[in-house]
């Protein structure tokens, strides 16, 4: 079993009579990717400062590779990447610039720096473009350059806030591609995203935080078992609808079935595994399926029935 890098516990914050986060705790292992989602004012970015050391937490506590982590500590720090949503770039350097001034910054040898310059541009996919100017680059490039600053000392946790707000799908899908593969080289990562997309392709376990309480958490597939919904499928078809109702409502799958506007609508357990027995059913009727569409429950729909919200409410 992979070792824990960072483990929260009974984190709390408040600000005045507002309780922006309130007893809040998990934990992230090597090489795993924990997707943190929530409405805008949940307590994400609370909860990450308080990880990440750049803000007193009021009780509770954090753990980085087993040893207690604070805003005091520098050694702890050292062991975190943290990414926030704000660009923090020279636009006046190169790219490679710009990562030999942050490297200097850590305090790296020049060896060192310039071995690490040059992994961290390959892992970003901008190794072909780190002799340009930083304002030359695309908003996406320069999201990926902010993770690459990031990643210059070899972190054991690496924080992402949104990294893909706001850039092309061609920059957004290398950034989730960078992400997976520093996940595979077991790197732990906190990862933040208003893309739910996002976080079913990347997350091994997700926390679904609302109103400052973590009020869900667990594996996608274990989030989406938690809400109870059944597969949708909608079937287009040739006769009388109701007489394909009849043969398939009674086939011990089968929730629910109706027609609307001459269209079948089923609610199912396990779609892909009872398709076929449908599709035999249907035609054993004497109907002739002229198109199926399948809807199966999504993070998204759990993260309805939680917060009552989407997720860029």
């Amino acid at each position: 079993m992979a070792a824990d890098v960072m483990v929260c516990k009974g984190l709390h914050k408040r600000y005045g009579d507002v309780v922006a986060v309130d007893d809040v705790g998990f934990r992230i292992a090597e090489g795993e990717t924990y997707g943190l989602l929530g409405p805008n004012g949940a307590g994400k970015t609370t909860t990450i400062s308080m990880i990440v050391g750049i803000l007193e937490r009021d009780a509770g506590e954090v753990l980085l590779c087993g040893r207690d982590h604070t805003v005091n500590d520098v050694a702890g720090k050292a062991l975190v990447g943290y990414v926030p949503q704000e660009l923090a770039l020279y636009p006046d350097l190169t790219g490679r610039e710009n990562l030999r001034f942050f490297a200097s910054l850590y305090g790296l040898a020049r060896g060192a720096a310039k071995a690490r310059v040059a992994e961290a541009l390959e892992v970003i996919g901008l190794a072909d473009r780190a002799k340009d100017l930083v304002k030359e680059y695309s908003g996406g490039m320069k999201r990926r350059l902010n993770i690459g600053l990031g990643l210059l000392h070899r972190p054991r946790l690496l924080v992402l806030d949104e990294p893909t707000a706001g850039v092309d799908p061609q920059s957004r899908n290398a950034i989730l591609e960078s992400v997976e593969r520093l996940a595979g080289e077991g790197i732990g990562v906190l990862y933040t995203t208003h893309y739910m997309e996002e976080a079913e392709r990347l997350c091994d376990r997700v926390g679904i935080i609302d109103l400052g309480r973590l009020q869900a958490e667990g594996t996608p597939h274990e989030l989406v078992g938690m809400v109870g919904e059944h597969d949708r499928i909608t079937f287009t078809a040739d006769g009388d609808p109701a007489e394909v109702v009849r043969a398939l409502e009674g086939l011990p799958a089968v929730r629910q079935a109706g027609t609307r506007d001459g269209v079948i609508d089923l609610l199912v357990d396990d779609a892909p595994a009872v398709l076929p027995r449908l599709l035999e059913a249907a035609s054993r009727a004497g109907t002739a399926v002229r198109s199926v569409e399948v809807r199966r429950p999504n993070l998204e729909s759990v993260f309805l029935h939680l917060t009552g919200k989407a997720l860029r409410d």
